[in-house]
């Protein structure tokens, strides 16, 4: 099992002050409406761009926005899977996987730090565009929408599941599975928004 905190705390309450600097902590945290809020923006923007500069069709443009949110929906899986949780075999990749995640893993009440700090997710956006505009070009105006929608939707639920009692109804298996991956099995479980690659690469729960 890897290693992904360092901290035993019966509890996982509290916060953890990652930077002496107290400008470089205080930006280091985030509101998670602040990071939902720009990258709906960014994709309706992006949106608006499409249906006024490009002839894509309808049923094209909902293809691609639907494309674009199970591509998200992957590309979170494999992160979280391969990168958030690498095997830290040297100080580097130690340090790295404890400040992009090892750090939730120890205070997974800390709602502050749920998401990446606005500054880094406007970076991402813009990075995206252009790789997306390099690969697909005028599609991308409804490509990227889907795929910035699908990280919304991560956040949102992300958020949830650690601010919320889980509900009754089929959406109890997002809360339990995170709830397993958090405190029985890092190495399960890491599809946040949606179950659907943990059923593909076998990274499902053992249910008891």
């Amino acid at each position: 099992m890897k290693k992904i905190g360092r901290l035993d705390r019966p509890d996982n309450s509290g916060t953890a002050r990652m930077f002496a600097n107290p400008v470089l902590e205080k930006i280091s945290r985030t509101h998670i409406s602040v990071p939902i809020a720009m990258f709906l923006g960014f994709g309706a923007y992006s949106l608006y761009w499409g249906i006024s500069t490009t002839d894509i069709g309808v049923l094209g443009a909902v293809l691609l926005i639907i494309g674009g949110f199970l591509a998200f929906t992957l590309v979170e899986y494999i992160m979280h899977r391969y990168l958030y949780h690498m095997e830290p075999d040297s100080k580097f990749k130690d340090k790295l996987q404890y400040s992009v995640h090892g750090v939730h893993h120890d205070y997974p009440k800390d709602k502050d730090r749920l998401a990446m700090p606005p500054f880094i997710s406007a970076m991402y956006a813009v990075i995206l565009y252009f790789v997306f505009n390099f690969i697909m070009g005028e599609y991308t105006f409804y490509f990227l929408p889907g795929f910035l929608m699908g990280y919304a939707a991560y956040l949102g639920v992300h958020y949830i599941v650690h601010a919320f009692q889980p509900p009754k109804n089929f959406l109890k298996v997002l809360w339990v599975n995170h709830a397993i991956h958090h405190y029985k099995d890092p190495d399960v479980a890491f599809g946040v928004s949606t179950p659907i690659w943990d059923f593909v690469f076998g990274t499902m729960p053992k249910r008891q």
